[in-house]
C-alpha cells in the first residue's frame, strides 16, 4: 500500500460526524467526549463502493404501475412480532434490533428463523459471537429446526456477502453487526466506521437481492443502539427489546418503521423453552394486584394502537428530614412533581412534608399524559389512607389549573377495561360523548372535568358502598 493514503480521522459515537481533528463536543449533535480517533483508507474507500453497486438496478418505472403483492410479506408465525412489524416480514427490507445483554434478542429472531422455516422460507442465521455448538444448545431448547435453516459463523463481511449470494436465503440474521469488519476500513471490528460500513453493505444486498436482513445491535448504558446515530437512519426499522431481565416478560417496542406504525409493542413472556406470547397482556399486567390497598388504581395507556392497562402504585408518608423525599418508577420524575404541585394547590392535599414514591408495577415505562389522573388518585389514596374501588378505572391529562383534559382513542381504552371486567371508569368530560357506545353495558363511564371533582366523586362513591 502506497504511503500516504492511511488517513486519521475523529468520528462522533453519537451521531457520526467526521473531522480532522478532535473536538470536545461535536458540532453537528452537540454531545460531549464523543469523538474517537480511526485510521481510514481513502483509496480504498473510494474504489469500493462499485461492487455493492452492482447489485441494485437501476430502471425507472412509473409510480402509478407499481403493484403491490400479499407475497411481498412473510408471516413470522409469532402474532406478536408481525404486529410489531407492520403485518410481517417485507421483502428487500432491513430491521435493527436492539436491547440489553442477555434480554433475548438472539432467542427471539432464532424462534423466527425456526417459524418462517417451518412454512418453507430459506433462512440463514450469521453468527458473529457464538460457535455452532452453542447456537446448536440454544435450539435444542427451542425444538426442532427444519433443514431450511442454515447456520454462519463469520465475521468478514465479504464471506457472508459472497455465502448469500450462493445460498440466496430469502431472510438472514445478522447476530450482531457490532461483530462485522469490512476488508475496505482499516479499524477495529464495532468501530463507527466499521458498523456504518458493514450496515450500508448489508442495506445494498438487502434492496439489490431482495433479501430480508435482521441485524442485531449492542446498546449503551443511555440505552440506544451503539455506534452511530445513522445507523438507526439507514435501516428500515428499529425495534428495541425491552423488560427487566431479572423479571418473566419482555416488550418489543418498534420505535421506527416504515411499513407499519410506529410505537407498537408485542409481550413476550421468557420462559424454558424460549419466548411465548402473552396474548391478553392487561390481565398479565394487573396479576397479583393487592386487594383494598390505599394508594393502587389500575389506568389504561396506549402503545401504538393497543390499550394497555397497567396498576399505578403510590406512597405518601410524614417525612423525617427537611427536604421531603421524591421518587419515581417506570414514569417521568418532574411529571409527577408537578402532579403533586398542582393537587396542593388547586385541591389542598398538603404534601409538602411527606415522602412521595409512584410506581408504575410490572417494569414498564410509560411516559404518557394520560396516566395523570391515575398519578393523582392514587397519591391522594395514600395520603388518606383509604382504598380505592377495586374495579375503578381512571384516565386523563391534568393541567396546571387542576383540569382533566382529553385524550386520544378514549373509546378503546374503555372498551378494554369493560373486557377485564372493570365496572367503573373515569374519564375526561371532553371525551364523554366518544364512550357513549361503550358505556352501555356493565361498566358506568363518569366525565370528570377537573381533579377536585375527581376527588369529590370518589369520596362520594365511597361514602355510598
Amino acid at each position: 500500500m502506497a504511503k500516504g493514503k492511511m488517513t486519521s480521522v475523529f468520528f462522533c459515537q453519537s451521531c457520526g460526524y467526521e473531522s480532522s481533528k478532535w473536538m470536545g463536543q461535536c458540532p453537528a449533535c452537540k454531545a460531549w467526549n464523543t469523538m474517537v480517533e480511526e485510521t481510514v483508507d481513502r483509496s480504498r474507500l473510494q474504489g469500493g463502493g462499485g461492487s455493492r453497486r452492482q447489485e441494485s438496478s437501476s430502471e425507472v418505472c412509473i409510480l402509478s404501475e407499481v403493484t403491490i403483492r400479499e407475497q411481498d410479506k412473510v408471516l413470522t408465525g409469532i402474532a406478536e412480532l408481525d404486529r410489531v412489524l407492520g403485518g410481517g416480514i417485507v421483502q428487500g427490507s432491513l430491521t435493527l434490533v436492539g436491547g440489553d445483554p442477555g434480554i433475548g434478542k438472539s432467542t427471539l429472531l432464532l424462534q423466527t428463523c425456526q417459524k418462517v422455516a417451518e412454512a418453507g422460507h430459506k433462512v440463514l442465521y450469521v453468527s458473529g459471537e457464538e460457535s455452532q455448538v452453542q447456537i446448536k444448545m440454544r435450539a435444542d431448547r427451542l425444538g426442532r429446526f427444519s433443514d431450511q435453516v442454515l447456520l454462519l459463523c463469520e465475521t468478514s463481511l465479504d464471506a457472508i456477502s459472497e455465502t448469500i449470494r450462493r445460498q440466496k436465503p430469502e431472510i438472514v440474521v445478522i447476530d450482531s453487526i457490532q461483530t462485522m469488519y469490512s476488508e475496505n476500513v482499516s479499524s477495529a471490528p464495532g468501530s463507527v466506521s466499521q458498523v456504518r460500513e458493514a450496515t450500508a453493505a448489508l442495506l445494498q444486498l438487502a434492496k439489490g437481492l431482495l433479501v430480508s436482513v435482521f441485524i442485531v445491535g449492542h446498546v449503551t448504558k443511555e440505552g440506544t443502539v451503539a455506534g452511530p446515530r445513522v445507523l438507526e437512519h439507514m435501516v428500515d426499522t428499529v425495534l428495541y427489546f425491552e423488560g427487566d431481565r431479572h423479571a418473566s416478560y419482555r416488550i418489543l417496542r418498534g420505535v421506527k418503521n416504515r411499513f407499519g406504525s410506529t410505537n407498537e409493542i408485542g409481550v413476550f413472556e421468557m420462559r424454558e423453552n424460549g419466548l411465548v406470547e402473552v396474548q391478553n397482556p392487561s390481565e398479565y399486567m394487573l396479576s397479583g394486584r393487592p386487594e383494598n390497598a390505599s394508594g393502587s388504581v389500575v389506568t389504561c395507556s396506549m402503545e401504538g394502537t393497543r390499550p394497555l392497562l397497567i396498576e399505578i402504585q403510590g406512597l405518601v408518608c410524614h417525612s423525617n428530614f427537611g427536604i421531603p423525599r421524591r421518587q419515581t418508577t417506570g414514569t417521568d420524575f418532574n411529571r409527577v412533581n408537578l402532579l403533586m404541585a398542582v393537587l396542593e394547590k388547586r385541591s389542598g392535599v398538603q404534601l409538602s412534608g411527606c415522602d412521595a414514591y409512584v410506581n408504575i408495577t410490572g417494569g414498564l415505562k410509560v411516559v404518557e399524559p394520560a396516566i395523570d389522573l391515575a398519578i393523582v388518585l392514587a397519591v391522594v389514596s395514600s395520603f388518606r389512607n383509604k382504598a380505592l374501588p377495586a374495579k375503578l378505572v381512571a384516565f386523563g391529562e391534568v393541567g396546571l389549573s387542576g383540569e382533566v383534559r382529553a385524550v386520544s382513542l378514549a373509546s378503546q381504552r374503555v372498551a378494554e377495561a369493560k373486557k377485564l371486567g372493570f365496572e367503573l371508569c373515569l374519564v375526561p368530560k371532553s371525551n364523554l360523548s366518544d364512550c357513549s357506545k361503550e358505556a352501555a353495558g356493565k361498566i358506568k363511564v363518569v366525565g370528570i372535568s377537573s381533579v377536585s371533582d375527581a376527588l369529590e366523586f370518589i369520596g362520594s362513591y365511597q361514602d355510598t358502598e
